[in-house]
């Protein structure tokens, strides 16, 4: 196969004016009000994986760098940069400007491994009229590589800004450019033009990548929208209702566990006797597989109205707060707006002026993701005090002084979360405390909690921290959200685009954070990457058995909230008090309690 690069593509349309009013996520009123997201926040490679050395984000576009001019087609699947989750039927809108003479493709339901133009589909990305050797019919711009050749004469010269759509359902792939549809296949009718077989037309979802070949690629404007959910999901939108009207459905019976939520009873009844096995503390834990409440096992808490400390799980709902207040800033509807890569002083009058110059530097991003440098704890700071003494005027050089240059380091910080609640405050114009109730626990039937507040005199005023309790049952809703894609019934609670994001790390530091040398790349948005522990860490903390994307946070005595996207699977504990600590262990045994025969 030549350099040429392939992009696959199924049920693909390609037609999209580019709007003349977008949102800072490149979105439409339009777009925003018929479901499509952003895939791209035009600053960083958050939300994608792959071979990120050759890609950058610059000025809200996606680059292919062409640092590498590849010789053999063995080596194009190495340059690719895709999505860190799956798709099935979808409509995708990109923008797209090319240099003479360059390639690269779009590939759609594509596995991790391998050739995207075989195994996948590829929806070419090529300068037709400009490459220097002759194009088969199947290699043009638009085609599904090798499959289905594209209509000609729609593509703009070499330099110009192109608008494609590809329109991916069922069966059926249509792509149009310009305006111009210039792929209408039926899957089902095509068959390989290049003599090569292509198992992937057979996929009915993967992973949606754009696939570096040839000279500098500019892409913008990268938005898509879900046609169709998974068939589990579609069978059964499922959301519980508030405990005070019935709460979680639950599964007790040995053959419905099996038969109705795929787990191994066997396993699940192994599960409790460890909890309970741990040590004499106080908890309540639930694990919830599709839906169905699989195991609870309470020892003095219970699982539905106990709302103790829930320590640094706390961390994940600010971020998820903060998501929430940051999409509706984009909307209007906040006083100020406010995006997380906005400098996060910005949105903190209180501490003012600051204790270090280098705080300005700081964004709201950093604030989540521990890069901060605001008072790792690592330095041995208390995590408690007063507003003065958190925002660095209290005298204390550990809470005035930054450890380390923002962006540059990881270091876990309780206090970083404590500024993260005053941004939420100040962007909403409510307490942070209000506005997690009225954006995220109210929409989702959380009746239980209580926040967390520093005393900051008459200078700074009371305010509340992101410190609180909660309890498993309500974690679990938070949990179920964001495995719903940010979704509570028909409301998109949660934004899609945090929910991706926190799919992979936010940040590009590679050295171990500084407390207990994880894996810098275990953190994201508040939320942490089990599956990166690495086990060189000074608890032993490792990944081994948790799937790729689960999302979790442990906080200090056990407490611990997390969902498996791939197994349907949500875990909680809350503790309210020390003891042992083995988060990835638990969640580690509630993967592994899924029936052998539905994985």
């Amino acid at each position: 196969m030549t350099t040429i690069m392939r992009s696959l593509f199924a049920s693909v349309a390609v037609a999209f004016l580019l709007p003349a009013s977008l949102s800072a996520a490149g979105l439409s009123d339009e777009e925003i009000e018929k479901g499509f997201v952003s895939l791209l926040d035009g600053k960083s490679l958050a939300g994608w994986q792959g071979a990120t050395e050759y890609w950058a984000a610059e000025e809200g576009r996606l680059v292919y760098k062409a640092i590498v001019h590849p010789e053999r087609s063995v080596d194009l699947p190495a340059l690719k940069l895709m999505s860190v989750r799956q798709y099935s039927d979808f409509i995708l809108r990109f923008a797209f400007k090319l240099e003479p003479a360059t390639n690269n493709g779009v590939a759609i339901r594509a596995p991790l491994d391998g050739d995207p133009a075989f195994i996948g589909m590829e929806i070419q990305v090529i300068d037709t009229d400009g490459w220097p050797r002759n194009l088969k019919r199947f290699q043009g711009h638009g085609s599904i590589y090798g499959v289905v050749p594209a209509k000609t004469g729609h593509l703009k010269p070499a330099g110009r800004w192109n608008e494609e759509e590809i329109h991916c359902e069922g069966r059926h792939v249509k792509v149009t450019l310009n305006g111009e549809v210039i792929v209408d296949a039926n899957l089902d009718e095509a068959s390989p033009m290049d003599g090569q077989e292509h198992p992937g037309l057979k996929r009915e979802k993967g992973y949606i990548g754009f696939l570096g070949h040839t000279g500098r690629v500019e892409f913008s404007n990268i938005r898509i929208k879900e046609l169709s959910k998974e068939k589990a999901r579609i069978e059964d939108a499922y959301f519980p209702p508030p405990e005070s009207e019935g709460g979680w459905r639950k599964l007790d019976k040995p053959d419905e566990i099996r038969r109705i939520a795929g787990m191994n009873p066997d396993r699940l009844s192994e599960l409790k006797d460890w909890l309970m096995a741990s040590d004499n503390r106080n908890f309540a834990a639930a694990v919830i597989r599709n839906g169905y409440i699989v195991l609870e096992v309470e020892r003095g808490n219970s699982a539905k109205t106990d709302s103790r400390r829930i320590a640094s799980v706390s961390k994940a709902i600010c971020a998820t707060v903060l998501a929430i207040a940051s999409e509706q800033s984009q909307r209007g509807n906040t006083p100020r707006r406010m995006s997380f890569d906005d400098p996060a002083f910005d949105f903190i009058p209180w501490a003012r002026p600051l204790s270090d110059a280098r705080k300005a530097r700081i964004t709201v991003r950093q604030l989540l993701n521990h890069t901060s440098g605001i008072c790792p704890e690592a330095i041995g700071a208390r995590n408690d005090g007063t507003w003065q003494y958190i925002l660095g005027h209290s005298g204390d050089e550990r809470t005035a002084k930054l450890a380390f240059d923002p962006g540059t380091a990881c270091g876990y910080s309780t206090h970083a979360l404590a500024h993260a609640a005053l941004v939420c405050e100040y962007v909403t114009g409510k307490p942070y405390d209000e506005f997690a109730v009225e954006g995220l626990f109210n929409p989702i039937g959380c009746e239980h909690w209580w926040f967390q507040y520093y005393d900051g005199g008459e200078e700074i005023g009371r305010h509340p921290s992101h410190g609180m309790g909660m309890p498993a049952r309500d974690l679990a809703r938070i949990a179920y959200c964001m495995l719903r894609d940010g979704k509570w019934n028909e409301k998109q609670v949660i934004p899609k685009w945090f929910v991706d994001q926190t799919a992979a790390p936010t940040h590009d530091v590679r050295t171990p954070e500084m407390r207990w040398k994880l894996n810098p790349r275990t953190f994201s948005h508040g939320w942490e990457l089990p599956a990166n522990l690495t086990g060189d860490n000074t608890e032993g903390r490792t990944g081994k058995g948790i799937p790729r994307y689960a999302r979790y946070k442990p906080g200090s005595g056990g407490q611990l909230i997390a969902f498996v996207p791939s197994l349907d699977l949500v875990v909680t504990r809350q503790t309210g008090s020390s003891g042992n600590w083995q988060f990835a262990e638990y969640l580690r045994r509630a993967c592994a309690a899924i029936a052998e025969e539905v994985r």
